[in-house]
């Protein structure tokens, strides 16, 4: 299913939008451009997985969207405010956890620390969302750590903990479970789920999975090679709540995977 046919039941001001969005580096002779006129919405409530070959700028994209990186034409919005620099209503969580994370600090500082530069909440604030964040990731006996204390699979759940403390309206995912073994990854993904209903973001993740993004995703934007534009976006017509074995065995599932699969495979080189 396209994005012009899910659209008819998706209504209001996109909570994240991309508006011909594009990325070039370098100049003249050159240059190399990676991103080329990318435009999408995502709706409040939804999880929306990017998925491409490898190479197609899949992390570059991310970033422009959440203004860590200028993007060299297009527009992004949250909501009906355009972003021109990393926005307060958003928080991003990397695939490399035991860079994002303060090593010095223990488990519930690493949590309070992006609260800390936001007005209006008090320390005792602070402590008691860290504590209450990290109860939805399964960590509420982990805050006295260091992060260096705890598994792989435990740090990336403190680095969501972290962003679901924040509070944000969207939340930005890339590849957040690419480095964690498949067992914790299957952990992660149920988790990524649960928290969305909890606290009702709107999830856009980046992955190289296929599987996970039929399992996690409302829909699924699926990226062509360099340059890169959206070449297809899929609807996933998945009962809700998701089961790692259920949903992963029915015939539904199965056709999507293999739909985006060969997709994906169209574009590579």
């Amino acid at each position: 299913m396209t994005d012009t046919t899910i659209k008819r039941s998706l209504t209001g001001v996109p909570a994240l939008s991309a508006q011909g969005l594009a990325k070039t580096y370098g100049t003249g002779a050159t240059a190399r451009t990676v991103l080329g006129n990318i435009s999408f919405d995502v709706y409040d409530r939804e999880t929306v997985c990017i998925v491409g070959p490898s190479g197609a700028g899949k992390t570059t994209l991310l970033r422009c969207l959440a203004g860590l990186m200028p993007s060299t034409a297009g527009t992004v919005f949250i909501g009906d405010d355009k972003v021109v620099g990393p926005p307060s209503r958003m928080a991003v969580v990397f695939q490399d956890y035991s860079r994002s994370l303060m090593p010095w600090l223990t488990v519930q500082a690493n949590v309070e620390l992006p609260l800390r530069g936001r007005p209006g909440i008090s320390a005792a604030q602070r402590r008691e969302r860290a504590r209450a964040a990290l109860a939805s990731v399964g960590l509420e006996n982990s805050g006295s750590q260091h992060p260096w204390q705890l598994s792989g699979g435990m740090q990336q759940r403190v680095a969501i903990a972290r962003a679901v403390a924040y509070e944000p309206a969207v939340l930005l995912m890339d590849e957040p479970f690419a480095s964690v073994d498949a067992q914790t990854r299957s952990d992660l993904e149920d988790l990524t789920h649960s928290i969305k209903e909890k606290y009702g973001m709107t999830i856009l993740l980046v992955t190289h999975d296929i599987e996970e993004s039929v399992y996690l995703a409302d829909r699924v934007i699926v990226l062509s090679g360099t340059p890169t534009s959206v070449s297809e976006i899929v609807a996933v017509d998945l009962a809700h709540p998701r089961d790692q074995v259920a949903t992963k065995s029915t015939r539904e599932f199965a056709d999507l995977r293999a739909h985006i699969l060969g997709l994906v495979r169209r574009q590579q080189p």
